[in-house]
Parts: structure tokens; C-alpha cells; sequence
């Protein structure tokens, strides 16, 4: 009897570790949760929503990222891809224009009905913000969806490739919310 308990406890200790080890090298290489912090992606994500973000994801044009924020430390922000290397962006009478071509951003639709007497988005050529025509190889150029209320690249720039902790795949709080983003 005293062999069989410890033969049972020793097999829950090996079952536990493995278990911890495969939660740490999942949350190191495939995922990781993090916490949307401000009202600058409203109403897409709320300040204090809780996400999962892959780390093995193809970063898209309007994917929402987190990354390490350009203008402080150890801070990430949440913010959508607007601009992929070689792109050209331009805003005009609040429409987003990549390579001259009219995009729709229905991300927007909800702010642009709570806000129709200011426009969203200022008028602005990717250069007249960056310095740069066209986005450079290696970066990004990302906005809030709150645009009135959003710390992106309009003001701190683009940001590269290697700061990119991953994209936004699932929001699991708050529980009326749960479910991936659109």
C-alpha cells in the first residue's frame, strides 16, 4: 500500500511538472494574455479588456498588435496596422487612402456616428508625419481606433517589426465581450 502512494504521488508530480513546463514554453513562444490599457482602440476594446495574443501570427494590414511602446518602458500598446512596408498613406475628408486607393475602415463606423461634427482622423501624408513617402522595410505604421484619442504613429512614428509582441486573437473579459475581434 505504502509503494502504491508513492508511485501515485510521484506520477502527479510528473504530470504537474510537464504540464507547467508546456504552459511556460506555450506562453514564451505560441501566446500570451495581456490587458488593453486606455480608451485609444474604443469602442473595439475597452481600457482594462483582457486578450490573448498569438506570437506566431503574419501581421496583416488592419490587424490589431500589441507592441512594445516606442516612447516608454516596459509599457505595451494595443493598436491597429494601418501601414505595411512600401505603403503609402494618406487621410483626406477622413478617408484612408493606401497607395492612392480609398480603403473602408469599418472598425470606425460607431465613432464616426458619435462624433459627426469633428472628423476622426486629421487630414496628413504619411511624410508630413514621418518624414518617410513610404513605409520602410522592417516597419509598421499603426493607429488607434479611438483616433481622436490615440498616442500611434501619427505621433511617435512607425514602429519596427522585432518590437511586435503579436496580434490581438481573442478577448476573454469581460465575459459580455468574449470572443475574437473584429
Amino acid at each position: 500500500m505504502k509503494g502504491t502512494t508513492k508511485n501515485e504521488i510521484y506520477s502527479w508530480l510528473k504530470a504537474l511538472a510537464f504540464g507547467f513546463i508546456v504552459a511556460i514554453i506555450c506562453r514564451h513562444f505560441i501566446f500570451t494574455p495581456t490587458t488593453v490599457l486606455g480608451e485609444s482602440m474604443a469602442p473595439t476594446f475597452q481600457d482594462h479588456d483582457r486578450v490573448i495574443v498569438s506570437k506566431t501570427s503574419t501581421i496583416d494590414r488592419f490587424d490589431v498588435v500589441v507592441f512594445d511602446a516606442p516612447d516608454a518602458v516596459e509599457q505595451y500598446y494595443v493598436k491597429r496596422v494601418i501601414g505595411l512596408p512600401g505603403d503609402q498613406i494618406m487621410v483626406e475628408d477622413d478617408v484612408l487612402f493606401i497607395n492612392g486607393k480609398a480603403l473602408p475602415e469599418p472598425y470606425l463606423t460607431e465613432n464616426k456616428a458619435n462624433n459627426q461634427l469633428v472628423k476622426l482622423t486629421e487630414d496628413f501624408l504619411l511624410e508630413e508625419k514621418t518624414g518617410e513617402a513610404t513605409v520602410p522595410a522592417g516597419m509598421y505604421f499603426v493607429m488607434g481606433d479611438n483616433r481622436l484619442k490615440s498616442k500611434d504613429s501619427r505621433i511617435f512614428g512607425f514602429i519596427s517589426n522585432d518590437s511586435v509582441v503579436g496580434e490581438v486573437k481573442f478577448r476573454y473579459y469581460p465575459f459580455d465581450g468574449i470572443g475574437i475581434p473584429k
